[in-house]
């Protein structure tokens, strides 16, 4: 069986997203992209994309042309072309040998799932999508279990925390709590959250128990 690392990532609004760009203006949400090549224009890329909405504009305000496709329901299907070397976010993937398996949009947020074949491969990806999207967010990582080389690969599912769980997590990281020595107590970081010390520390075992769980493989 292949190994390998399976990464879901979430870009916030990315620019030139054209699948993303139609899911924020109806604030809905796409699914099912997909894309040929024209062997007689190797450069064009023709994609297609269902968008669930409730109300649809007759023209969309996007970087491209979308063409009405196919609609049933609440859903439609759309077509556009682009130029490769646009600098879309698959493209950031693609370009290291990972294939995107899976886009998606909800809103102003592009989901994307790819396939890095190992622990150098995923870093080299993640590493250039951070420097062209800073709000990018790691959601999810699934390594093979025939992989047993990298085992101090830890994979965890972000979105068991609640945002108030994130926040405290991020802010107590930020502010150095920590560190061997603390630069901040939680006292400290209760005040910056603007909470309790008591309400800092219930947020804060509630999400260190999840991310155990996830960690020690906890049922």
């Amino acid at each position: 069986m292949a190994s390998g690392i399976r990464a879901e990532v979430k870009i916030d609004d990315p620019p030139d997203c054209v699948v993303t760009q139609a899911a924020a203006e109806t604030d809905g949400r796409t699914h099912s992209v997909s894309k040929c090549t024209n062997p007689a224009e190797p450069e064009r890329v023709t994609e297609e994309f269902i968008l669930e909405a409730d109300s649809y504009p007759d023209e969309f305000d996007v970087d491209a042309d979308l063409s009405p496709i196919f609609s049933y329901g609440s859903s439609s299907v759309y077509r556009f072309e682009r130029t490769l070397g646009c600098g879309c976010p698959c493209e950031s993937v693609e370009r290291h040998d990972c294939p995107v398996v899976d886009v998606r949009a909800k809103g102003a947020a592009l989901y994307m799932t790819f396939h890095a074949p190992d622990m150098r491969g995923l870093q080299a990806v993640i590493g250039e999508l951070r420097e062209n999207y800073a709000n990018l967010d790691v959601q999810r990582l699934l390594q093979s279990q025939q992989d047993h080389d990298e085992r101090n690969l830890v994979f965890v599912d972000r979105s068991t925390l609640t945002d108030r769980q994130t926040e405290v997590l991020e802010t107590a990281h930020r502010m150095g709590y920590f560190e061997h020595p603390k630069r901040a107590n939680a006292g400290e970081v209760a005040d910056e959250l603007d909470i309790t010390g008591t309400t800092f520390t219930e947020h804060l075992a509630a999400a260190q128990t999840k991310l155990l769980d996830a960690i020690l493989d906890h049922e």
